[in-house]
């Protein structure tokens, strides 16, 4: 089981550099259709500081989870691993509620899936 956290994971941790790149780098238009915003919004400067710094913390939280897969070992790494999912989780279900009904399917499930499988390879 902990292969297959491992590998949910990685996955999560690369998902998180897309958004962030996604964020902070894709062409305006990418951006208004991939987080189903106004066009007329995402061209504003105020806008695009927003963006880039929500990717920013998810380029930082994909790169940390990433890193933890090697940094760590055994119960520090699966409990590492559990917190840095249940931020996706919480980043999902927020940005589900307040951006695109899609965050929920595309990250906070996954994220709720790893983090029970972290909590069952636990206990």
């Amino acid at each position: 089981m902990e292969l297959l956290i491992f590998l949910l994971s990685g996955i999560i941790g690369l998902l998180h550099l897309v958004i962030m790149g996604l964020e902070m780098f894709a062409p305006m238009e990418k951006q208004a259709k991939t987080f189903d915003m106004p066009h007329e919004f995402v061209v504003q400067k105020n806008a695009q500081i927003a963006l880039k710094n929500m990717g920013i913390y998810n380029g930082s939280l994909g790169l940390m989870m990433l890193v933890s897969l090697f940094l760590f070992q055994g119960d520090i790494r699966l409990k590492v691993l559990l917190l840095l999912n249940l931020f996706v989780v919480i980043v999902g279900l927020y940005g589900g509620k307040t951006v695109t009904k899609s965050i929920y399917l595309i990250q906070a499930l996954p994220a709720i899936i790893t983090a029970l499988l972290i909590l069952l390879q636990l206990v």
